[in-house]
């Protein structure tokens, strides 16, 4: 039982420092595009300066379009895909090798090695 209380107590304190750490971890990235904005855009390119929230926007909306949501599903494991994808057998390897060949066209021509063709 005292088991039990002492995991409550311990999850009373680290909740809100860990909600603490995501809002200041936050706000230093916002901080951080907009400082980047700010520096490099006017210089480069005659655009505006941003607000804080302007770059708090852009960064949320950079990690939306390139980094997704953080929400993957059972189905989704990106390592266990590639790694099958990489798991192929010779002959599978040699089947690519020439529907690319057949396909795009190039390849080491016959008879030679493929630093002749430059």
């Amino acid at each position: 039982m005292t088991h039990m209380v002492g995991r409550f107590w311990k999850l009373v304190w680290i909740a809100p420092l860990a909600i603490a750490a995501m809002v200041v971890f936050a706000a230093l990235g916002g901080y951080l595009v907009m400082w980047l904005w700010n520096w490099l855009t006017p210089a480069l390119f005659g655009w505006h300066t941003i607000t804080f929230w302007q770059a708090f926007g852009l960064l949320g909306l950079c990690r939306i379009l390139f980094g997704g949501l953080g929400f993957r599903g059972p189905g989704s494991n990106v390592r266990r895909r590639m790694r099958e994808r990489m798991e192929m057998s010779a002959e599978e390897r040699e089947r690519l090798r020439q529907a690319m060949f057949s396909r795009f066209g190039g390849g080491p021509e016959a008879g030679g090695s493929p630093g002749e063709r430059l």
